[in-house]
């Protein structure tokens, strides 16, 4: 069974930058979409971006478009999410989830990691 696990939050200025990490283990990321979501205090989870399972088709909600930038690494089985020009409104828990032989049209999540913290503050 897929698992995941987030890395790479922490505390950063505005107009800062991290990288975050979603690595998977005993299974191969290649089968499936990762979808990067995040949820502040008090508010929805939103999706933010989403790269497919073959293709290389990517997605950005408008709140990180021209921002945020997700990658895939096959040889590390794990997917990026390079966050620049980080705002405030960016504070949230940040998570990945995988979908199945997704092209990220859409999908059903089944698998998700644990979450990281990223926070934007001055």
């Amino acid at each position: 069974q897929l698992q995941l696990v987030e890395s790479g939050g922490g505390s950063v200025q505005p107009g800062g930058s991290l990288r975050l990490s979603c690595a998977a283990s005993r299974s191969s990321l290649d089968y499936y979409a990762i979808v990067w979501f995040r949820q502040a205090p008090g508010k929805e989870r939103e999706g933010i971006s989403c790269i497919a399972y073959s293709g290389d088709r990517t997605n950005y909600a408008d709140s990180v478009k021209g921002r945020f930038t997700i990658s895939r690494d096959t040889s590390e089985n794990t997917v990026y999410l390079q966050m620049n020009s980080l705002k405030p409104e960016d504070t949230a828990v940040y998570y990945c989830a995988a979908a199945p032989l997704s092209d990220c049209s859409n999908y059903d999540l089944r698998f998700w990691g644990q979450g990281t913290q990223v926070t934007v503050s001055s």
